[in-house]
């Protein structure tokens, strides 16, 4: 979808309510360390693709609290937001987070044959 700065205003402010509401309204355990890391709201604010983070040891419980949870954080988010229409909630988990670890730790553990010396510019001796 394309970013406007009205869209990005929107897709703000529902991240930060989803946040709050996370944070302070819902009391399901499996939520408990659940980061929102986007929110992307239709043009007609009808739904809402909504990214969440969390260790990768949890996403099946986070799956399972989120679509238990749906009705009740939409409800919520409604309320919160006063828009005319409140957006279908779509949950999806982003894994950048660990793509992003698991790359880092690629770049850690380089074989010793791997490694060069190279001059102040970067450049092989």
């Amino acid at each position: 979808m394309k970013q406007t700065p009205a869209s990005r205003k929107l897709n703000e402010a529902a991240r930060t309510a989803l946040a709050e509401i996370l944070l302070l309204h819902v009391s399901d355990p499996r939520l408990a360390l659940v980061s929102i890391t986007g929110v992307e709201v239709s043009k007609d604010r009808s739904m809402a693709n909504v990214y969440v983070s969390a260790e990768r040891s949890q996403y099946k419980d986070v799956e399972a609290g989120l679509s238990s949870a749906k009705g009740r954080i939409r409800s919520l988010l409604g309320q919160q937001l006063g828009w005319r229409v409140t957006p279908d909630l779509r949950f999806y988990l982003d894994t950048s987070i660990d793509e992003a670890e698991a790359i880092s730790a690629a770049l850690t553990d380089v074989p010793k044959t791997m490694q060069v010396q190279k001059d102040e510019e970067g450049y092989p001796l």
